[in-house]
């Protein structure tokens, strides 16, 4: 582990992600091991020790630091949900009642399958949802089970017409 600069590290605790600042928690080994498991995430330890010209003990110790570290939290396929029959992707931002902290809402959320992610977030808004549908008018059946809530005042939608940058960490990890 490379000693220098200090990073904000965001890891999942129960259901609230928390910042904690860092020493730079990867160094070039490590990089090569993301950016290779990334390409091939079923090559396992042995197969990229081999490809990265390490011992097979390296790799594994070095798998095992990017886990424990909060680096790598999964080892789950990246499901589609379009390919899963919810082509419709949206962004709504909720308003909530002052004074509730929002945990109920985000309660109320989490139970929605549809809602795939929920952020609290600056500005006019306090909560940020993707959330995914089978086309508009179910689109229209999920958000008014999203606003159907007591504590949400209020909901502003925008629908996804296509995705130009998908989620990525790679160019992250690459910096």
């Amino acid at each position: 582990m490379r000693v220098g600069r200090l990073y904000r590290v965001t890891r999942l605790h129960g259901s609230v992600l928390h910042t904690v600042s860092m020493s730079d928690p990867i160094d070039d080994l490590d990089a090569r091991l993301l950016a290779l498991l990334q390409e091939d995430p079923g090559i396992g330890v042995l197969g990229a020790s081999r490809a990265l010209g390490v011992a097979r003990g390296t790799a594994q110790s070095r798998l095992d630091k990017l886990v424990g570290l909060g680096v790598i939290r999964t080892f789950a396929p990246q499901l589609d949900p379009a390919a899963l029959g919810y082509p419709v992707m949206a962004f709504s931002t909720l308003e909530i009642r002052q004074g509730t902290g929002g945990g109920p809402v985000v309660a109320h959320v989490s139970g929605i399958p549809e809602v795939l992610e929920a952020h609290t977030i600056t500005g006019s808004g306090d909560l940020m949802i993707r959330l995914v549908a089978r086309d508009n008018a179910d689109l229209q059946r999920v958000i008014d089970e999203v606003v159907s809530h007591p504590m949400v005042e209020r909901s502003s939608t925008v629908i996804c017409l296509s995705t130009r940058v998908p989620y990525r960490t790679l160019p992250l990890v690459q910096r």
